[in-house]
């Protein structure tokens, strides 16, 4: 029985070594698996991503797929271009408040709001008792006018034959005057009120168009009642509007008078030139900034007022050693860099710029001549470069 329990011992004693030993094997042969295991690069697993050496991976079919378009930074001839915020106002020059000039209750209202009208056309036909007492009173003066005329004729006639004396031609002619003044009056009140002989009634007031233009308020309903002062429609051409620019008091020196402007849309790519017509001499006491004009054509009525707009001018004209377009240039955390082509794709290179032109920005640091970059389509390259941020994140 002792025999058989020492076998048993050194048999179980085997097995547990055999165990251990085996483990110790597995465990041995994991650690050098991981070990000797190659990582595969973010770049590769998902291709375009950004890798450990800052290169933004990205084959010729990818660049080509994405629009991604490679120039060549090198010297060009810039002019320092000064960006001005604006906005699109009325024509204040053609630009009108219609007002009757006298009360009466509206007898017809003819014109829309939004209605293109011609100058002369009538807008409005107003009832006006004020206007009638006007046109009676005129027409009694023309009449009393027309008396003292032939009165005067006849009085001067029989002086001049001896037949009655000079008194009586005297006053002929002293009636003849009043009389004139007195018709002459009368006239001037109506043509005040912009009313002329009467059209029909006596009462009867026509509201008509000073030029043409577009009806932009109406404040005016058949049968309404309405003050001699009252703004009964707005009315302006737009085939010429202002461009109203906020001017910061670094930039008044370049802005004069005379200078073209180029006016560009906020809301699309729409532009156009016009030229300075008034520069504001004083500044506002809350915004410290001043107010400058421009005057563009609107024969499509694309410029509606209200529009916010850009305002450039370009300030003389300078080479630069390095230039890229201005698509090109991209902010990553707060620094302005250029995407430089690299043999595996991008590479983000920090640069210092200068002026900007609108179409082409000057490198003063960071880009050599020659260096070939990612001009249109340069957005993609930074989408890029954020994807491989997040992974490594990740």
């Amino acid at each position: 029985m002792k025999f058989n329990s020492d076998k048993n011992a050194r048999t179980s004693a085997l097995l547990i070594m055999l165990i251990m030993l085996i483990g110790v094997v597995l465990g041995a042969t994991i650690l050098f698996w991981k070990k000797d295991a190659a990582p595969v690069p973010h770049a590769e697993q998902g291709g375009g991503h950004a890798g450990e050496d800052g290169v933004i991976v990205m084959n010729a079919k990818q660049i080509q797929a994405a629009g991604i378009a490679i120039a060549e930074a090198g010297s060009a001839a810039m002019g320092n271009v000064i960006q001005l915020p604006g906005e699109i106002r009325f024509n204040e020059d053609l630009t009108a408040h219609i007002v009757p000039r006298t009360p009466g209750v509206a007898e017809s209202v003819s014109a829309d709001l939004g209605q293109s009208v011609r100058k002369g056309q009538v807008l409005a036909v107003i009832s006006s008792p004020m206007l009638a007492e006007l046109r009676s009173a005129s027409l009694a003066a023309q009449k009393r006018l027309g008396l003292a005329q032939l009165t005067f004729q006849r009085e001067k006639k029989l002086w001049e034959d001896k037949i009655s004396a000079e008194q009586d031609y005297l006053q002929a002619q002293t009636a003849l005057q009043e009389a004139e003044i007195a018709a002459q009056s009368a006239r001037a009140k109506l043509s005040a009120l912009g009313a002329g002989e009467a059209e029909g009634a006596l009462n009867r007031y026509v509201l008509r168009a000073p030029f043409n233009g577009i009806v932009l308020e109406k404040h005016i309903a058949q049968g309404e009642a309405v003050k001699e002062d009252a703004n009964v429609f707005l009315l302006s051409d737009l085939s010429s509007v202002w461009v109203e620019i906020v001017v910061t008091p670094k930039d008044l020196e370049s802005v004069r008078v005379g200078e073209t402007v180029k006016i560009t849309s906020s809301a699309n790519d729409t532009s156009t030139t016009g030229k300075v017509s008034y520069v504001g001499n004083l500044l506002g006491e809350q915004t410290r900034t001043a107010k400058a004009r421009v005057v563009i054509a609107n024969p499509d009525m694309a410029w509606r007022p209200g529009l916010f707009v850009n305002a450039s001018l370009t300030r003389g004209e300078k080479q630069v050693p390095v230039a890229v377009v201005a698509d090109a240039v991209q902010t990553v955390d707060g620094k302005s860099v250029v995407y430089v082509r690299v043999e595996k794709g991008f590479k983000a290179q920090p640069v210092k710029t200068g002026i900007n032109d609108g179409k082409l920005v000057e490198i003063v640091e960071g880009l050599p001549a020659a260096a070939r970059y990612a001009a249109s389509g340069s957005f993609v390259v930074k989408a890029e470069q954020g994807k491989g941020s997040a992974g490594h994140e990740d």
